[in-house]
Order: C-alpha cells, then structure tokens, then sequence
C-alpha cells in the first residue's frame, strides 16, 4: 500500500479559486509557474490544478517579492531548502536501517 496524499497536496483548486484565495492575478500565478516556484499539475483539458500547500507558497513567494526578494533568488532559496530536507530524510532512513539491522528488524515487503 502506498503513502496516502495529505489533503494539503491534492491537486484539485483552478486557478481561478487560486487567484480568489491569494489576491494575485492570473497572469502573476503563471509567471510563477514560469520562473519554476510552483508546480501545478494539469487536467485532461489542460487546466491547471493547485493544492493548499501550493496556496500557501504562493502567498509566502508574493510576500517576498513584496520585499524586494527577485525570482531567481527565491529559487535558489527553495532548491536549499529541498536539498535540505532530501539530506535529513536520507539520514533518517539511514539511521533507520542502522537501527533494523543492530536490533535484527526487517523491512516488510
């Protein structure tokens, strides 16, 4: 059985709601997909489709472009923190299977 998607990741809000929820426009919610900050999944017709999380970046994107922040660097900032957070789970996982294999677990298939 796989890892259940939180409500928060679902791709299912348009973009229409989206700009409803963030105040933003349209056409600044493209340009964010554009400049590579969010991600939105698309239909079968081609519509795009935001989860909650999305929602929330935008407005923490939208927050930093208020400050001045450019693009680009809010980029850099994001791939950071996922290189981050990819090296934390990895030494979880590791310190995991350190912990199976000194206590003799082993990982159902």
């Amino acid at each position: 059985m796989g890892k259940e998607i939180s409500y928060k990741d679902k791709k299912v809000i348009t973009i229409g709601i989206v700009r409803d929820l963030t105040g933003l426009s349209e056409r600044q919610i493209r340009y964010y997909e554009e400049r590579k900050l969010i991600f939105p999944e698309r239909s079968a017709g081609g519509s795009r489709k935001f989860s909650f999380s999305d929602v929330e970046l935008l407005m923490e994107i939208a927050n930093k472009i208020e400050d001045g922040i450019q693009t680009h660097d809010i980029r850099k900032e994001m791939l950071r923190e996922q290189k981050k957070h990819n090296e934390e789970q990895i030494r979880r996982q590791m310190i995991q299977g350190q912990l199976n294999a000194q206590f003799g677990l082993r990982k159902k298939l």
